[in-house]
């Protein structure tokens, strides 16, 4: 329903989306697996795996789909990614849109993936009473899948600042 607490709210276009979304992690996950390990390693299979179950658990039932959103908006990175990997196995690390594209990637992926979540567990926190109401099987997905991609996003963070570092000191 599009009215009441905002924990249980849902709509035929939030569900629809939620349902392209799992068809997106899904087909991605396919490619991660096929060509393994190089469009990436385990971490890669988990966040595909965590976020799949996460949209299903809430496509299911129709709760959390606010976080799911939120969650799902760090995915516009994901271009960022995709062109740095194209631009690396293109033999352009040189160049100056490989260059400006890791200054971008870093910037989204600081505001997507790391500012971001800690709004998710301020909202979280703000919503408590609400969040206690989720199905258990869906709370508990929330409190341990939310910190478990905060903490891979983390991760890559420091490897995207090393990578950004190695390529500016190269620069200078």
């Amino acid at each position: 329903a599009p009215f009441g607490p905002v924990i249980f709210r849902s709509t035929i276009f939030s569900q629809s989306m939620a349902g392209v979304s799992i068809g997106y992690f899904l087909s991605d996950l396919g490619m991660i697996v096929w060509f393994y390990p190089a469009l990436g390693g385990a971490e890669y299979v988990l966040h595909h795996l965590l976020s799949a179950a996460s949209l299903a658990l809430s496509l299911y039932s129709g709760h959390a789909q606010i976080y799911i959103y939120i969650v799902l908006f760090s995915e516009i990175t994901t271009p960022f990614v995709n062109l740095r990997w194209y631009l690396s196995v293109s033999g352009l690390k040189n160049s100056k849109l490989y260059i400006i594209n890791g200054v971008l990637l870093f910037f989204g992926w600081l505001m997507a993936r790391v500012l971001l979540f800690v709004y998710l567990f301020f909202h979280i926190y703000l919503h408590y009473d609400q969040v206690r109401e989720i199905f258990p099987l869906g709370f508990y997905a929330l409190i341990i899948v939310s910190p478990s991609l905060t903490l891979m996003n983390l991760y890559w963070l420091c490897k995207i600042v090393r990578g950004m570092i190695r390529m500016l000191s190269k620069r200078a």
